[in-house]
C-alpha cells in the first residue's frame, strides 16, 4: 500500500505522471506479481499514449494559460489517473484499497504542492519550478514504480 500511497503524491503534482510510470512498467512486465493492473494498461501503445500524455502536460504547465492543479477537473483527472496507478502497484486482492489511497492521496497532495509551488515560482518564475517540480516527480514515479514489490513489503 505504501507505493500507491507515494505514487498519488506524485499525482498531487502532475496527473498524468502515476498513470505513465504504471503502463510503462507494465508494459516491461516490471510491475509486482499478481498486480492489480488492468490489462490494457501493458499494451505498448497505451504506454506509449500514456507517456505521451504526461511529457505533454509537463510542457503544458510551464505556460502562463495553465490552470491550476486544484480546479475541479485537474483534481478529478488526478484521483482517477492515481486510483488506477495505485490498484496497478498492489496485489490483485487489494486493488480497490489501493485504487482509493492512490487516488485519495493524490487528491490531498494536490493542495500543498500547490501552495509550494505558488510560493516558488514568486521567488524563482513559473519555468525554473516547473522543470524542478518535474525531475522530482519523474525520479519519484520511475522509483516507485520500479521498486513496488519491496515497498509492499514494508
Amino acid at each position: 500500500m505504501l507505493a500507491s500511497f507515494l505514487m498519488g503524491l506524485v499525482g498531487g503534482q502532475r496527473a498524468m505522471t502515476p498513470l505513465a510510470a504504471v503502463a510503462i512498467a507494465a508494459a516491461r512486465d516490471e510491475l509486482p506479481a499478481d498486480n492489480g493492473a488492468p490489462k490494457l494498461l501493458s499494451h505498448p501503445v497505451v504506454a506509449a499514449g500514456a507517456l505521451a500524455l504526461a511529457i505533454g502536460e509537463m510542457a503544458g504547465d510551464k505556460q502562463k494559460t495553465a490552470p491550476d492543479r486544484i480546479v475541479a477537473i485537474g483534481l478529478a483527472a488526478r484521483f482517477v489517473t492515481s486510483a488506477i496507478a495505485g490498484a496497478s502497484l498492489v496485489p490483485r486482492r487489494q486493488r480497490w484499497i489501493g485504487a482509493a489511497v492512490g487516488g485519495l492521496t493524490a487528491v490531498a497532495a494536490s493542495y500543498p504542492g500547490w501552495r509550494a509551488r505558488m510560493a516558488a515560482m514568486s521567488q524563482y518564475g513559473q519555468t525554473p519550478t516547473g522543470f524542478v517540480e518535474d525531475a522530482v516527480v519523474l525520479g519519484g514515479a520511475a522509483a516507485i514504480a520500479r521498486n513496488a514489490a519491496k515497498l509492499g513489503a514494508v
